[in-house]
């Protein structure tokens, strides 16, 4: 639902500029205008990647469908890169050798004023609860924005950050023009949130396609993991243990470890199948796969971590 409310936001904030950008000339507005319309594309890819990686595992899928959710994440950082950042440099770039002046600059001002209250809200719902859960994992807000799993928090938190830069940006650019008269800053700002663009682009990209390839798992969830599982009765010590992210906020888990007792063969079997079942019933968790470890094999030590 808050994804469909910021699509719904940004295709009214594109609309409300690509109108102003044409009363006013204004090449900054053109590229604020081709960021909400990339934003807006985002949000509807961002709401396909929700779906498509809510499905539950299957015959076909046993470690599920989550990697969706990073697929179609990856597809609309590309959409922000060409959408968004390329036009808004080619065109500022244009604009530089035919440069003219910004016409009724004050409904630039009020969209680009109303934009930020609008964009300024929606931030701060994520900024919100990325603390909240950066806190939770004893981790600061930045670090766990980049290392979330949770691929759509991301995108939200980072496209509202630009948006109100770029907001700003604009606005600085069509005031300098006003005050100096030189209508190039105009275009120096269009290519300016064309580039702030590009480099949030990268940076999604970047994330999803190490969730994609495969990206280990941070030190303090490795650890957490690592003594939920020694919490259990059944589990003495683990010799192995290795995490990866199926999906968002989703974990595939594959861990030998020595159980208590001395029990038979056929008894131990079942004891490792009801220990994955147990384990499988945590939200987080997708699928288990647990085996014996060796005698000589050293212990891994997650308390020191």
């Amino acid at each position: 639902m808050t994804v469909l409310i910021a699509f719904l936001a940004n295709v009214l904030e594109a609309i409300a500029k690509t109108v102003a950008a044409a009363l006013t000339s204004s090449a900054s507005m053109v590229a604020e205008a081709a960021h909400s319309w990339a934003d807006a594309g985002n949000e509807v890819f961002l709401l396909i990647a929700d779906r498509r990686g809510a499905q539950r595992k299957d015959a076909r899928h046993p470690l599920g469908y989550g990697r969706n959710a990073f697929v179609w994440s990856l597809i609309a950082a590309f959409g922000i890169f060409t959408a968004g950042s390329i036009v808004s440099i080619m065109h500022g770039i244009q604009e530089l050798s035919e440069t003219g002046p910004v016409e009724s600059p004050v409904i630039a001002y009020i969209v680009l004023g109303v934009a930020f209250v609008l964009e300024g809200a929606s931030f701060t719902q994520a900024m919100v609860r990325s603390r909240r859960l950066a806190k939770e994992r004893g981790s600061s807000t930045w670090d766990f924005v980049l290392e979330t799993s949770d691929t759509t928090l991301r995108a939200v938190f980072f496209e509202d950050a630009a948006a109100l830069v770029g907001l700003v940006i604009a606005g600085g650019s069509i005031l300098l023009h006003q005050v100096t008269g030189v209508a190039a800053w105009d275009a120096v700002g269009s290519i300016a949130v064309g580039v702030l663009l590009g480099v949030v682009a990268i940076i999604l990209i970047g994330r999803n396609i190490q969730f994609l390839v495969g990206t280990t798992a941070a030190p303090a969830l490795r650890a957490r993991v690592g003594a939920a599982l020694l919490a259990l009765p059944e589990i003495e010590r683990i010799t192995y243990l290795h995490i990866e992210y199926v999906g968002p906020n989703r974990l595939f888990l594959v861990a030998e470890v020595d159980l208590a007792g001395d029990a038979r063969e056929h008894d131990v079997a079942r004891r490792l199948r009801d220990v994955e079942r147990r384990i499988e019933a945590h939200e987080a968790i997708e699928t288990v796969v647990l085996s014996l470890s060796v005698d000589d094999e050293p212990s891994l030590d997650f308390a020191a971590r």
